[in-house]
């Protein structure tokens, strides 16, 4: 099956496979950067989110040395949007340690490319076959519910995890890495999606065990988790001068070192104004709900400084900070 399974894939794929700004067909990419920028932004990111950012990245930060060089305040400007700012972060490091640890040549050696800042083993795999053709089996989401519908898999994945990467490497064409990485994501993708796959397409429909069977969308079996609530108050706090009170997170954290109006679980400012607007956003496991308050005052606090509105877009702010932006009427418009 193994010969038979790669073969139908990679035909469909050299006419099928989706056009990406960081793809290449035929084998490894030509510029490995590409790669390792796109690993990163990809990383619990759906690929419609990154085309959208992916292109105005690379034109600020054309090579290697031009991001190793950047400072994080700039990378973090120009990753705002994308979520998961630990990723941005730990690009920039990663670029350093490139031009500095490696004299500019990309690690191409799983124990080098070990030593990247936000590399995992999916992304280890990924980057090393989609830059190097090397032989490694990919294993993200798609590939996850690929294996298990094909072998019928119907075991909790975090139960079966070994079993799913040991069929998923079984099947893995070694000598087209590269390709076959990026046919077995895009058939995910496209073909095999999680609601009515479009099995009648299916380059390797003839392998698959789960194929017409009424349990087909509910495979792969996952553990379902429930999602913590956050409610709280977010403070838009004026000067005098009409500018608005901003803090830099901590280096620690999900968010660390991007900006933020001052914001918390109880309410922290007794005579501040509560409007009738609110944010809601969601995190991976918390749902959190932010009610806007509005308070005049000149005291900047102990980590906060004040800006005039029309030099917020200067800093990089969350996505959840940016819709605290857009409620605001007075910022949109530059005037408080």
């Amino acid at each position: 099956m193994t010969n038979e399974f790669s073969k139908y894939l990679l035909s469909w794929y050299k006419k099928n496979g989706r056009d990406l700004p960081w793809r290449f067909k035929g084998g490894a990419h030509p510029n490995p950067y590409v790669v390792l920028v796109s690993e990163l932004m990809l990383q619990q990111t759906t690929v419609k989110t990154v085309l959208s950012y992916f292109e105005k990245f690379m034109k600020r930060f054309p090579t290697i040395e031009s991001l190793a060089r950047a400072s994080q305040e700039e990378v973090n400007l120009y990753w705002q949007g994308l979520g998961y700012y630990t990723r941005a972060k730990s690009l920039r490091q990663s670029a350093e340690m490139i031009v500095n640890d490696f004299n500019g040549i990309f690690p191409h050696q799983k124990e080098d490319v070990l030593k990247l800042k936000g590399f995992g083993p999916y992304t280890i795999a990924s980057f090393l076959a989609l830059a190097f053709n090397a032989p490694e089996t990919v294993v993200d989401g798609n590939v996850v519910r690929i294996i298990c519908r094909v072998y019928h898999l119907t075991s909790p994945t975090d139960e079966i995890l070994p079993e799913i990467r040991r069929k998923a490497e079984a099947l893995t064409d070694k000598k087209n890495s590269a390709d076959y990485a990026s046919a077995i994501m895009d058939l995910g993708a496209t073909i095999c999606t999680p609601k009515k796959p479009a099995c009648s397409l299916c380059p390797v429909q003839k392998f698959c065990l789960s194929k017409d069977l009424p349990d087909l969308e509910k495979i792969p079996t996952r553990k379902k988790t429930t999602k913590k609530v956050f409610n709280g108050y977010i403070y838009i706090i004026k000067n005098k001068e009409g500018k608005v009170l901003i803090r830099k997170r901590t280096e620690k954290g999900l968010l660390s070192g991007l900006y933020e109006f001052p914001w918390s679980e109880e309410r922290l400012f007794k005579n501040a104004k509560e409007t009738n607007q609110s944010v809601t956003h969601i995190f991976t496991h918390i749902n959190m709900n932010l009610k806007v308050c509005e308070l005049k005052s000149d005291c900047a606090c102990s980590d906060g400084f004040f800006v005039f509105p029309r030099d917020l877009d200067k800093y990089a702010f969350s996505t959840l900070m940016q819709k605290v932006i857009k409620k605001q009427v007075c910022f949109e418009n530059h005037t408080c």
